[in-house]
């Protein structure tokens, strides 16, 4: 499984690269911003991601916008609704816009901070990674 973990905050982003090292190489963005710069490079290379990890909070593109643009450049590609890659938000909003807007825009699944690896592995199990 690769994964690419999206995420501002480094020790949020240290805690979810140790928690997903052990199911395959994982990836990082500081910002959505490079996050879809990093889909778009692994799209082209025909190596995408299976997992991306997205905060919602974050400075120059937040976890909404990027998860548009990411789901825009999976269509491009030929990767229509469902055959993507599995987006996961991971942030501290329990807000319920946040969280129907995400949906909306096809995320996979919704984890609240601080993720811990029984929520985790719960989550990877539910979007078919684990048995």
């Amino acid at each position: 499984m690769r994964t690419l973990i999206v995420e501002d905050d480094l020790t949020s982003r240290l805690l979810l690269e140790q928690l997903l090292r052990e199911y395959g190489p994982t990836e990082s963005a500081a910002n959505g911003r490079q996050a879809v710069e990093a889909v778009s490079q692994a799209l082209n290379l025909r190596q995408p991601y299976d997992l991306i990890c997205i905060d919602i909070i974050m400075p120059e593109m937040d976890g909404q916008e990027a998860l548009q643009e990411i789901r825009a450049l999976e269509t491009k590609h030929g990767k229509n609704s469902g055959y993507g890659a599995k987006i996961v938000m991971t942030t501290v909003s329990r807000d319920k816009a946040d969280i129907i807007k995400a949906f909306r825009e096809q995320c996979d699944g919704y984890l609240l901070k601080p993720v811990g690896k029984p929520a985790l592995r719960d989550c990877l199990k539910e979007l078919g990674f684990l048995i």
